[in-house]
C-alpha cells in the first residue's frame, strides 16, 4: 500500500512535456508574430545602439625589485607581482589619463548625423573648433554648426537639456536656451554661455555638423574608467592595454599617446636624480670658479712683479705636501658639509632635494644603496598615492619602510660624520707639521707657493666637480624608460551591437517567449484542460469525452441527436458494452468530486441514449440536497425519491414519472429531506433498488459529488459501475489524486471516467483523433455555428 501511495505522489509531482507538443502547434501563429515582433525589436534595438570598438595595444613593463630586498625581511606585501600590480594601477589612474588628454584635441566631439544615430568622426572634419577654458562653455550637449557659404554660420541648440562649464570647474545646467545665432568663420566668438572660434578646413560651400564640447574632467573620468588592462602571461610582465570606444580611431591615438606620457613620465622620474645633482654641483662650481679666476690672477701678477716662475727643489716638496694634504682636507670638508645637509633633509622628510652620493663624488656603497632604495620608495609612494589613499594597508607599509630607510640612513651619516671629523683634524695637524718647515723657506718662495696652493687647490676641486658634473650629464643623457612598446595601438572590429548575434537572440526569443508562456502556465495551472492528462494519471480508463454543451438544454441526445454531444454518449454506451458485454439488467452510478462537473448532464444524457435502443431505462435523482433532473424534463418535484425512502408513498410506482421520450422513466429527487444520508441507508432504498432491477433493463443512478458527501460511496454494493466525470477547465488536477486514492485505498473495482464538457476545436488526442469529431462534423453542430 505505502509503495502504491508513493508511485501515485510521484506521479502527481511529474510533468508530461509531451503534452506540450500540441498545445504548441496550436499557437504556431503567435509564436510566427512573435518572431516578427521580436526580430523588429533586436534589428531597431542594433540600429539604434551606438557602435563600440575594441582597441588594443602590448606594452612591456618592467618588475621593479623590492627596494628593501637586502635589508628586510618580506612580509606580505611583498609578493612577486606587487611592483607589476602598482604599475598597472598607475597606468589606469585618473593623473595619467589627464596628463594624456591635455595632450590630445578630444575637448571636442564632431558628429555626422545619420539615419538611426549619429556617427562620430575624427580628423576628416569639415570645421575646426577652437575652444577657450578659460571662459563658461556649453558642455555634454550636441550644438548643430551648419553653413551655406564660406563666410558665415549658423550655432543652434538642438536638445532640451545642457550643461555650462565655468572656469573654476563648477557646472550648472543652463536654464534659458539661447536662439540660433549667426557667426563669422575664423572670428573669435564671445558669449556669456561659450567663447569659441571655428574655422572652415573643407571647400564645400555647404553642410552641417553636430559638436559636443567635452571638459576635461569629464573625459578623463570616461577614459579612465573604459581602460581595461590584463597580463598576457601570468609569467610575464607584458600588459594587454584594450579600450572600447565609439570612434576606433580615437582610442588608437589615446592608447598611443597613453603608453608615451607613461614612458615620458617615467624617464622624467629618472632623470630628477641626476637634474638635482647637475644643480647642486652648479651652485658650487659657481663660487670655486670665481676663486680660482682671483688666484690665478694674483699668482700672474706675482710672478710678473718677483720675476719669478718656478720653485726650488726644497719648495717644491713643501708645496706638493701642502696641496696634497688640501685637497684631502677640502674633499672631506665638502663630505661633511653634504652630510649636514642630508641629515636636515632626513629631519624634515624633504626626500625630494637629496643627492645621491655617488653623484658627487662620495664613494660609500652602503650610503649609495640606502639613499637608492629610500628615492625608489618615495616613488613608488606617489605612484599608489594616485590611486590610494593613506590610510590604505599598502601605503602604510611603503610609509614604514621609507622611516625605517630613514632612520637607518641617520645611524650612517652619523658614522660617516664621526670619521669626517677625524680625518679633518688629522688633516690639519699634518698641515701644520709642514708649515713649519715652510717658514723656514725664502719669504718670496713662501708668498709664492701661498698664492699657487691657493690657485691650484681651486683648480682641483674644480676639475673635480667638473668631472663629476660631466659624468651626471652623461648618465641623465643615457637614461632611457624601461618600460617599452611592444604593438602600437591597433582596432581588433566591433564589440557592440554584433548585427548577427543579435538577430539569432531575437529570433529564439521569438520562439521561446510564447513556448515559455504556454511552460509557465501549464507550471502554474490547477485545472483540468485535456483528456490526455487524465490518461496520464488516472489510474481509472477514461471511456470517451464529452463535448461541450453551447445550448442550454441538457437534453443533447434528444434535442441534438446529430450533434457531437451526441456522438460522444453513444461511444460512452459502446464502451461500456465492452466492459459490460452482458444482456442483463445493468444499473449505473454517475458522480464527480464537486458540483458543477457535469455529472447530471451526464447521467440525463446517458440515460437518453439508452432509451434510444430500445431498453427500458430509469434515471433515479440521488442528490436530494440539490435536485435538477426535473426542470430538463419539465417535470414536478412534489413527490420522489425522498416520498418513497420517507415511507410517505408506499408504492413507488405512484411516483415514477414518464417522460415524452420512449423507454425513459424518471424517479426525482423530491423534496429535501432533513436527513439524506440516513434515507440512502435504509432497508427501503435496498427493497427500491431490488424491485427496480427486476422492472428496468438500465438504472442509472445521479448521485451527489464524492467530494462533498459521504454516502455516495454506499451506493456502490447496488451498482455494476461507477462512471466519474471529470470538466475541462473546471476540474481541478487535485481530483485526479483523489479519485486514485479511492481506487487504491478503498479497493473499488468497475470505477471508471468521463471528460465533459471538451471544446472540440482545441483538445486533440493524442492517439490522432478528437472525441466526438468536433463540432461541425454533424449537422446539428452546423446549425449551432
Amino acid at each position: 500500500m505505502r509503495e502504491e501511495e508513493d508511485l501515485l505522489l510521484q506521479e502527481n509531482r511529474s510533468f508530461d512535456y509531451k503534452a506540450l507538443i500540441p498545445k504548441v502547434i496550436r499557437i504556431w501563429p503567435y509564436i510566427l508574430l512573435s518572431v516578427v515582433v521580436f526580430f523588429l525589436a533586436g534589428y531597431f534595438y542594433t540600429k539604434f545602439t551606438v557602435p563600440l570598438y575594441k582597441v588594443s595595444s602590448l606594452f612591456f613593463v618592467k618588475e621593479k625589485e623590492s627596494a628593501l630586498a637586502l635589508f628586510d625581511a618580506p612580509s606580505i606585501m611583498d609578493n612577486g607581482n606587487l611592483g607589476l600590480q602598482n604599475e598597472v594601477i598607475v597606468i589606469k589612474s585618473k593623473p595619467i589619463a589627464e596628463e594624456t588628454l591635455k595632450q590630445l584635441d578630444f575637448n571636442v566631439e564632431y558628429f555626422e548625423e545619420g539615419r538611426y544615430i549619429n556617427n562620430e568622426v575624427y580628423r576628416n572634419i569639415p570645421i575646426l573648433a577652437e575652444i577657450d577654458w578659460k571662459s563658461p562653455q556649453i558642455i555634454n550637449g550636441l550644438l548643430k554648426i551648419s553653413w551655406v557659404n564660406s563666410e558665415q554660420y549658423t550655432v543652434s541648440f538642438i536638445e532640451e537639456v545642457y550643461w555650462k562649464y565655468l572656469p573654476d570647474g563648477n557646472v550648472i545646467q543652463l536654464e534659458i536656451l539661447p536662439k540660433p545665432q549667426v557667426f563669422n568663420f575664423g572670428e573669435l566668438i564671445q558669449t556669456n554661455n561659450f567663447t569659441f572660434k571655428i574655422t572652415k578646413t573643407n571647400i564645400e560651400e555647404s553642410g552641417e555638423i553636430l559638436i559636443k564640447l567635452r571638459d576635461l574632467s569629464s573625459l578623463v573620468w570616461e577614459y579612465a574608467s573604459n581602460m581595461q588592462i590584463q597580463k598576457v602571461d601570468r609569467n610575464a610582465s607584458i600588459l594587454s592595454l584594450s579600450l572600447v570606444t565609439s570612434n576606433p580611431v580615437k582610442g588608437e591615438v589615446y592608447l598611443n599617446k597613453l603608453m608615451e606620457t607613461y614612458m615620458r613620465l617615467e624617464l622624467e622620474e629618472k632623470n630628477e636624480i641626476a637634474e638635482s645633482t647637475i644643480a647642486f654641483i652648479d651652485s658650487q662650481v659657481a663660487g670655486v670658479a670665481d676663486s680660482l679666476r682671483f688666484f690665478e690672477g694674483q699668482l700672474e701678477t706675482f710672478r710678473s712683479s718677483n720675476k719669478i716662475y718656478d720653485l726650488e727643489n726644497e719648495s717644491s716638496i713643501v708645496y706638493e705636501q701642502l696641496v696634497q694634504y688640501e685637497t684631502q682636507l677640502k674633499q672631506e670638508e665638502f663630505k661633511k658639509s653634504y652630510y649636514q645637509k642630508l641629515k636636515d633633509y632626513l629631519v624634515r622628510e624633504n626626500y625630494r632635494d637629496i643627492i645621491v652620493p655617488s653623484g658627487i663624488g662620495i664613494e660609500d656603497p652602503i650610503l649609495n644603496t640606502l639613499i637608492t632604495n629610500l628615492l625608489s620608495l618615495q616613488v613608488d609612494k606617489s605612484r599608489i598615492l594616485a590611486t590610494n589613499t593613506e590610510d590604505s594597508p599598502i601605503v602604510k607599509e611603503v610609509i614604514r619602510k621609507i622611516n625605517d630607510l630613514n632612520l637607518s640612513i641617520q645611524q650612517a651619516l652619523a658614522n660617516g660624520d664621526s670619521n669626517s671629523a677625524f680625518l679633518i683634524k688629522d688633516l690639519k695637524s699634518r698641515i701644520d707639521q709642514i708649515e713649519v718647515s715652510f717658514r723656514s723657506l725664502p719669504q718670496t718662495e713662501q708668498n709664492l707657493i701661498r698664492i699657487k696652493r691657493q690657485f691650484d687647490l681651486n683648480e682641483n676641486i674644480y676639475t673635480f666637480l667638473s668631472q663629476r658634473r660631466a659624468e651626471s650629464a652623461i648618465t641623465k643623457a643615457s637614461n632611457t624608460a624601461n618600460n617599452k612598446v611592444i604593438e602600437p595601438a591597433t582596432a581588433l572590429g566591433k564589440v557592440s551591437p554584433r548585427d548577427t548575434r543579435n538577430y539569432f537572440i531575437s529570433i529564439l526569443a521569438g520562439l521561446f517567449f510564447p513556448i515559455m508562456l504556454v511552460f509557465l502556465r501549464e507550471i502554474v495551472r490547477t485545472k483540468i484542460e485535456d483528456v490526455k492528462f487524465l490518461e496520464n494519471r488516472l489510474k481509472i480508463p477514461v471511456l470517451s469525452t464529452i463535448l461541450f454543451n453551447k445550448k442550454k438544454n441538457s437534453l443533447a441526445v434528444f434535442e441534438q441527436g446529430k450533434s457531437g454531444i451526441a456522438e460522444g454518449f453513444r461511444s460512452l454506451r459502446a464502451n461500456i458494452k465492452f466492459i459490460l458485454p452482458t444482456e442483463n439488467q445493468l444499473t449505473l452510478m454517475v458522480t464527480s468530486t464537486i458540483s458543477g462537473e457535469g455529472k447530471t448532464f451526464c447521467a440525463m444524457n446517458l440515460a437518453s441514449v439508452y432509451s434510444l435502443t430500445g431498453k427500458k431505462t430509469i434515471l433515479i435523482g440521488c442528490d436530494m440536497r440539490k435536485p435538477k433532473i426535473f426542470e430538463d424534463f419539465g417535470l414536478p418535484n412534489d413527490k420522489g425519491l425522498s416520498t418513497i425512502l420517507s415511507q410517505q408513498e408506499k408504492d413507488w410506482r405512484n411516483v415514477v414519472k414518464q417522460t415524452k421520450y420512449d423507454n425513459l422513466d424518471i424517479l426525482v429527487s423530491g423534496p429535501t429531506p432533513p436527513n439524506p444520508a440516513e434515507l440512502l441507508f435504509t432497508e427501503t432504498f435496498a427493497t427500491l433498488m431490488a424491485e427496480l432491477k427486476q422492472e428496468y433493463d438500465v438504472i442509472i443512478l445521479d448521485t451527489p459529488p464524492v467530494g462533498l458527501v459521504s454516502e455516495t460511496l454506499d451506493l456502490l454494493a447496488y451498482v455494476d459501475m461507477t462512471i466519474f466525470v471529470f470538466r475541462q477547465n473546471f476540474s481541478q488536477r487535485s481530483f485526479v489524486s483523489a479519485l486514485n486514492g479511492l481506487k487504491t485505498k478503498n479497493g473499488i473495482n468497475n470505477l471508471y471516467a468521463v471528460f465533459n464538457g471538451v471544446d472540440g476545436k482545441n483538445v486533440t488526442y493524442g492517439y490522432g483523433y478528437t472525441y466526438g469529431y468536433g463540432y461541425g462534423y454533424y449537422e446539428d453542430d452546423k446549425k449551432s455555428k
